[in-house]
């Protein structure tokens, strides 16, 4: 495993190993703590915060903030996106609250017409559609 960490930690390296092992998946730092509890390797939840915020900053993963009634959640990047571009949108459940990570070619376009034709730079990381998902339809 490669990173481009300035320190290297045993809980850091099992927190981004756990990330690798789940991609395209949002995780809460509480999702994290309730993880590694769940395997017997407890991590404080202060600790999971001050590693994912440095992984972030390593550009190893994204950390989206939906709305201030959220937590916010990490997302493992893939090497392949960053050589790509991806871009990935989020939905948000009014109903049940969940939110859906979602990767799509019409909604990139839709992004450069925007920039295009209204001059204007969408933030896909920061732009959340809103409505219910499969299961509360």
């Amino acid at each position: 495993m490669t990173t481009r960490s300035k320190y290297k930690t045993r809980q850091k390296e099992i927190l981004l190993e756990y990330l690798e092992s789940v991609p395209g998946v949002h995780v809460t730092a509480g999702d994290v703590c309730d993880y590694f509890k769940a395997k017997g390797a407890p991590i404080g939840k202060s600790t999971v915060y001050r590693h994912l915020e440095s992984l972030v900053d390593e550009g190893l993963i994204n950390k989206y903030v939906i709305d201030g009634n959220s937590p916010a959640c990490f997302e493992y990047i893939r090497p392949e996106s960053h050589e790509h571009n991806e871009v990935c949108f989020h939905c948000k459940c009014e109903k049940c609250g969940k939110v859906v990570h979602l990767h799509c070619e019409e909604l990139e376009d839709f992004q450069v017409h925007l920039l295009e034709e209204h001059r204007f730079r969408m933030d896909p990381v920061r732009t959340v559609f809103y409505g219910l998902c499969e299961q509360c339809i």
